[in-house]
Order: C-alpha cells, then sequence, then structure tokens
C-alpha cells in the first residue's frame, strides 16, 4: 500500500486537487491523506466545483483538519511516498521556503522535505512576482518539484476537464503511478495525421 498525501490550500483551482484525488482513489493500493485548508474550503463552493466539502473527504482514506498540528503526517516518523500541495498558494509556498510550520500543511511539507521524500508543488498564481519566483526557486534547489497547471494543446483539449486532466497525468507521473490520463504525445507523424484529419471534416 503506498501512501500519498495530498494538500489542497486556498488558491484558485481547488477542482485540481479534486481530480487528483479521484485518480487516487480509483488507483489500487493507494492510500491517500487529506489536508485542506479554511481557504480551500470555501473556494470549493465559490468556484462552484460541484462538489460538497463531505463528497471530496470521502474520496480519502485519512482526512486531517489544517489546525491539527498532533496528526500523523505532522511527524518525520509517518511513512509515505509523495506529498502534493494542489493548488498551492503563494502564501503556502513562502511559508515552507521559510521553514513556518504553522498549519499542518506547511509542517507536512516541512517533514517531507527534512525526510527527504518527494514533494510536488502546483503553484496558482498569475503573474508571479520576483518574492514567488525566489520562494519557487529556493524549494527547486531542494528537490521540490513545481509542476504549474500549464495547459497543452497539442492534444487538443476540448474542455476544462480535458485541461485538468493532462495536469493530474503530471502530478500521477511525478509519484510515478502508472495512470492513462490527459492524452500524450505521440511524435509529429501522429500529429500532422490528426491535423490533416480535422481539417478534411
Amino acid at each position: 500500500m503506498r501512501r500519498i498525501v495530498v494538500a489542497i490550500t486556498g488558491a484558485s483551482g481547488t477542482i485540481y486537487g479534486v481530480r487528483l484525488l479521484q485518480a487516487l482513489q480509483a488507483t489500487p493500493g493507494i492510500e491517500t491523506h487529506l489536508i485542506m485548508s479554511k481557504w480551500a474550503k470555501q473556494n470549493l463552493a465559490v468556484e462552484q466545483t460541484g462538489y460538497t466539502l463531505q463528497q471530496v473527504n470521502e474520496m480519502a482514506d485519512v482526512v486531517y483538519d489544517d489546525r491539527e498540528m498532533g496528526a500523523t503526517v505532522a511527524s518525520g516518523s509517518f511513512m509515505h511516498d509523495g506529498m502534493v500541495i494542489v493548488p498551492a498558494s503563494m502564501k503556502t509556498v513562502a511559508a515552507i521556503a521559510t521553514g513556518l510550520a504553522d498549519t499542518l500543511i506547511g509542517r507536512a511539507a516541512d517533514v517531507t522535505l527534512k525526510e527527504r521524500r518527494p514533494l510536488l508543488l502546483v503553484p496558482r498564481e498569475s503573474p508571479f512576482n520576483q518574492i514567488h519566483l525566489e520562494n519557487m526557486l529556493k524549494l527547486a534547489r531542494m528537490g521540490v518539484e513545481i509542476i504549474p497547471p500549464i495547459p497543452a494543446f497539442y492534444n487538443h483539449p476540448k474542455t476544462i476537464d480535458d485541461l485538468i486532466d493532462h495536469n493530474t497525468m503530471k502530478l500521477l507521473d511525478h509519484l510515478h503511478i502508472q495512470n492513462a490520463f490527459g492524452g500524450r504525445w505521440q511524435g509529429l507523424a501522429a500529429a500532422k495525421k490528426d491535423a490533416k484529419g480535422a481539417n478534411s471534416k
């Protein structure tokens, strides 16, 4: 059984975290541990994701309150196979970069770093200012994987779900979890064939 910690912060893009939970739930042999910040819970409704907090909680095997500093994931002795913060607010990125473990999300990320386990961040801000960039560079130099939700268009996305699925594919790939999300690049010949077929319609 592999354990994955998923944290959802108050940045825009709550649906990215929800979709990752859905994908992990559908994957055999994965145990998910979920932490949602107060503002992530607000965004779940504000962004009209179509999911209730109860539904999202039910996608995870274990759920923690972000203020629960005595939770198992707050300890480096808790063994897991990676932590994903999706989406990651710039406040959370700054807290991790400076070691300010004042929430369970920040503390869980801190122990993930100190135990040298995979930590993936999906930063959601635009444009990035110098502080944001310097914080992310600092974390990248520590081995944190920075995976912003930048869409690809070679796979001809037709819906918002297609764009979300592509980012989910990237996260699963970096967690070394096999998946069929997102539509992978099949090479230039296949792309030209698809374009020719589309133009003939």
